[in-house]
């Protein structure tokens, strides 16, 4: 066994064990933000430990470029998606508030409907 071929099998249990965070957390968090960040993160971390495995194990241009291509797009849309997912949840009342910090997306709507009704 070559030193490329433990880095490789390293990189696939600790791919493994990012993406079991992940599942455990969605189910175990309480709320929706919660498990948006356990969704996000781990998982993004799994996925470039796996590329990385991957690129490692077929050293080759064809693969890097695909490979480079697979994690920027994952960087790119990641963090929006939840985003998204996170803003639209709140709309709706699916946010527990009492677990929030700091509601900072809610003194904005209270703003931009204050403002909307003085023009009125």
């Amino acid at each position: 066994m070559s030193a490329a071929e433990i880095a490789v099998g390293l990189l696939i249990l600790v791919s493994a064990f990012l993406s079991m965070a992940a599942g455990i957390g969605i189910v175990r968090f309480p709320d929706v933000l919660t498990r948006l960040h356990a969704a996000t993160k781990p998982q993004v971390l799994g996925l470039a430990a796996v590329l990385v495995a991957i690129v490692l194990q077929v050293p080759t241009w064809g693969v890097l470029t695909t490979v480079v291509l697979v994690m920027t797009f994952q960087l790119l849309t990641q963090p929006m998606t939840a985003h998204m997912l996170g803003r639209s949840a709140y709309r709706t009342d699916h946010v527990r508030r009492d677990l929030l910090i700091e509601d900072d997306l809610g003194h904005d709507i209270e703003e931009h409907d204050q403002e909307e009704g003085a023009a009125r």
